[in-house]
């Protein structure tokens, strides 16, 4: 894939809902096979689309990009050592060193792409059609379901709900909401009916831990107000609470966006004990054994190394 094919695709799978991260080479120096604007997606569980470097940057890309989609930070790397800006690194920048065979170097940026806010709405009434439409003109995805209808099968741990159904089935709409672990529950009521609704579902069974996540009344305590007043407070309230990172902007830990909570694969990881170079800790990582310990390395050239004398390296050997 060129840099520009790259850019497409990464337009059709942000289209899709999907999370991945755009990596792009913004300095390099030679040799080093990745080139000015190369780009490359990196999907949550790691697969690579396009083009960014060989076997030295690789797998240290995909490292930082699952990172940046996990916390929703950009990042800026520099795969080689800090001599190629004479030892000052600009600030912000991860230092990390990449192959022992090679004096290239490259800066990469990446920045993550993640789905829209995903706003569930619990009821039919004016409120939840202004709340609807007011989050839509923020870019939020936001849904309306009737309180029968709901399930919590609709969302997932990065969706927030609201819900609003208005003592038509307040207490099994809130039970599914709950059960299913979002990032954010409101109930549209008073505290009156709050407690009444809560305490409803603790004699139910229904864990501590989960009703204690409940925000109610949902939304800034504007006092009486109309519904679409009441619409804006909510919105307000959960606009608040993810700039402050209390609704996390990154994908909540072991998922992966499209899939609900199915994990994504881990990545074992070890350090190259020649180089230092974070390297796949798998086949790809070129496994040797010594005196019990599996070594892995980024190149045949680094094992070679080791080979040739293995209690000089081992000693100094880490993991990551």
């Amino acid at each position: 894939m060129t840099g520009w094919d790259v850019l497409r695709e990464a337009g059709e799978l942000a289209r899709a809902g999907e999370a991945f991260a755009v990596a792009t080479v913004v300095w390099r120096q030679g040799p080093s096979s990745g080139q000015l604007g190369s780009r490359a997606i990196i999907s949550a569980a790691g697969e690579v689309r396009g083009w960014i470097g060989g076997a030295c940057a690789q797998p240290t890309v995909i490292r930082e990009a699952r990172q940046a989609i996990a916390d929703g930070q950009p990042r800026l790397l520099l795969l080689g050592t800090g001599d190629q800006f004479g030892g000052a690194i600009p600030a912000g920048m991860t230092v990390v060193p990449i192959s022992c065979q090679s004096e290239g170097a490259l800066e990469v940026y990446v920045e993550p792409v993640l789905p829209a806010p995903h706003l569930m709405i619990v009821g039919s009434t004016p409120m939840t059609r202004a709340l609807a439409d007011l989050a839509g003109v923020i870019g939020w995805r936001a849904e309306i379901r009737d309180g029968t209808e709901f399930t919590a099968a609709d969302v997932d741990g990065r969706s927030m709900v609201v819900v609003a159904t208005q003592g038509h089935g307040d207490e099994e709409a809130l039970e599914q909401a709950v059960t299913a672990g979002p990032a954010y529950v409101g109930l549209v009521g008073s505290h009156r009916r709050g407690a009444a609704v809560l305490g409803y579902l603790a004699e139910r069974g229904v864990p501590a831990d989960q009703l204690d996540r409940v925000r109610v009344p949902a939304g800034l305590d504007l006092g009486p107000t109309p519904h679409v007043e009441i619409a804006v407070a909510i919105l307000a309230e959960l606009v608040r609470l993810r700039a402050a990172g209390t609704i996390p902007a990154g994908l909540p830990a072991g998922t992966r966006a499209g899939s609900g909570t199915e994990s994504a694969a881990e990545t074992a990881e070890a350090t190259d004990p020649v180089c230092g170079m974070t390297v796949s800790a798998d086949t790809a990582g070129r496994p040797l054994d010594y005196q019990g310990v599996t070594y892995y390395f980024c190149c045949a050239g680094c094992r070679g190394a080791f080979e040739s004398d293995p209690a000089a390296y081992a000693r100094k050997e880490t993991r990551c």
